[in-house]
């Protein structure tokens, strides 16, 4: 069992879904994250890719974040993630039960935040590029793609840089921007 860290839902306990089917990104990575976001959450658009339980965006939703959409494709996770948004009373969080790729194929949204945790083992060089060229994030924006400490450095396509990376265990953050 996971919790909101800080904000108005601080202390708060997330249900998770059952199984191995989900990685919950861990509440230490989580706080690192919204650290190195800083106080740049408040009322900018944040965007959850293979959202799981839905922590992260919940996460950033606690501290300001809005709109905030979550989007997971696996029907345990996506009940824990409409259990969680109830349970936290949070408007401005949109489910989305779909896969990311037909997510990616509706009308663009320009995010100002994106984060981008797929399975370790699915490349992610192709959805960062999707994200650029069809306009979905803002002209500031931020994203964050959470990756295997094993894999070795990410590559960002044309319209992101890498901006940093910080390994917490088994996983690593990496930090790209728009330049």
């Amino acid at each position: 069992m996971s919790r909101i860290i800080g904000g108005v839902a601080g202390g708060r306990r997330l249900q998770t879904p059952r199984g191995r089917s989900t990685r919950p990104t861990s509440d230490r990575m989580r706080e690192g994250l919204m650290s190195a976001l800083g106080g740049a959450l408040t009322g900018r658009a944040f965007l959850d890719l293979f959202a799981g339980s839905g922590a992260v965006g919940l996460e950033a939703a606690s501290r300001g974040a809005a709109p905030v959409h979550l989007v997971e494709r696996e029907q345990a996770a996506v009940q824990a993630i409409r259990t969680n948004v109830a349970a936290l009373d949070m408007a401005n969080v949109h489910v989305h039960a779909v896969s990311v790729s037909r997510f990616l194929s509706g009308p663009a949204i320009a995010f100002d935040v994106v984060f981008v945790d797929p399975p370790y083992s699915d490349p992610v060089q192709d959805l960062l590029t999707v994200l650029v060229r069809d306009g979905w994030l803002a002209a500031d924006a931020v994203v964050v793609v959470e990756r295997s400490s094993r894999d070795p450095a990410l590559e960002w396509p044309g319209g992101l840089v890498g901006d940093r990376s910080r390994r917490y265990g088994e996983g690593t953050l990496w930090y790209g921007r728009r330049p």
